[in-house]
């Protein structure tokens, strides 16, 4: 599938029926759990209706999560992208990765990505983010991708306040 975003050493491209493997291990994963939720999703069949709401968010919006592979050798590590919420105001960003892939700057370099998208492609004036409170990493991969943060909120129908940045 074509990409969508490219970097230096990443590509983002929408999410496929043939990625349900990489999806339920990404999903089922310690660090999404922990940090993002659990979506229930514990077969490469419940995998594949994840990615069929992903599919529909796209055709819905015209951008959506997508699966971030590194360019070096196409293996994917993770997923990010656009969303929007009925929670929020704004489109937020966000991305999740694999456990191998972390301390390497990919969240860092894919959300700079789709922030640069979100502003010039989609022509959008603001973008948010919300990341669990503890979630240090993501935090400050927040920060140093010129969102600011703004307040600790509930948001209606999560379990815990989320840190809610906007750019």
């Amino acid at each position: 599938m074509a990409a969508i975003l490219e970097t230096a050493r990443l590509t983002a491209e929408p999410v496929a029926a043939a990625d349900a493997p990489f999806m339920r291990a990404l999903l089922t994963s310690r660090g999404f759990v922990e940090n993002i939720g659990d979506r229930g999703v514990r077969s490469d069949a419940d995998a594949l209706a994840y990615i069929e709401r992903l599919q529909a968010h796209y055709r819905d919006h015209g951008f959506g999560m997508w699966l971030v592979r590194r360019r070096a050798d196409a293996e994917p590590v993770g997923l990010a992208g656009l969303l929007k919420r009925e929670v929020l105001e704004h489109v937020d960003v966000g991305y999740a990765f694999l456990e191998s892939a972390w301390g390497q700057g990919y969240a860092q370099e894919i959300a700079a990505a789709c922030l640069r998208y979100a502003q010039a492609v989609l022509g959008l004036p603001a973008v948010a983010a919300i990341t669990s409170v503890g979630n240090l990493a993501s935090r400050r991969v927040l920060e140093k991708v010129g969102l600011r943060f703004v307040d600790v909120r509930q948001l209606p129908g999560w379990d815990e306040p989320s840190a809610y940045y906007l750019l």
